[in-house]
């Protein structure tokens, strides 16, 4: 589920992350040891795990995967959902609660893609973020 750069694989199905505090959990993790001096980086890539999985759990039928990759001065977050359906970012409307979650994934990302597949989608961010020189595996 959590990979230093170059492993390239899909997210895979281990059946241990399902809200966004788990996935904030494991993150947190993995950025103790990717980014332990990553600030502000590390705020905004644990902001688009809870963003990105919230979206699965509330629009996309649930997390069928989840993903971190650090790369140089970035860290990328995948999130697999069992819906084939694109995003599809709500209208700023500040009078009702909700619905900022892609704006948000969007504002703090260099890249942001969905590739959609058999099983559903994946959603995958690239997030600014200062990291230390990871072992390949």
């Amino acid at each position: 589920m959590v990979y230093a750069s170059g492993q390239e694989q899909d997210p895979a199905d281990d059946g241990s992350v399902r809200t966004a505090e788990q996935a904030r959990n494991v993150a947190r993790g993995f950025l103790s040891v990717a980014a332990p001096d990553g600030g502000s980086g590390v705020e905004a890539v644990l902001l688009v795990v809870s963003e990105l999985i919230a979206n699965a759990v509330q629009y996309a039928g649930g997390v069928t995967g989840f993903r971190l990759d650090a790369g140089p001065g970035r860290v990328t977050v995948a999130v697999a959902d069992a819906s084939r359906l694109p995003l599809r970012p709500m209208p700023w409307d500040a009078a009702k609660p909700g619905g900022f979650g892609c704006h948000v994934v969007q504002e703090l990302s260099t890249e942001v893609r969905v590739r959609v597949h058999a099983a559903g989608k994946t959603v995958t961010a690239v997030v600014p973020c200062p990291t230390a020189d990871m072992p390949r595996g």
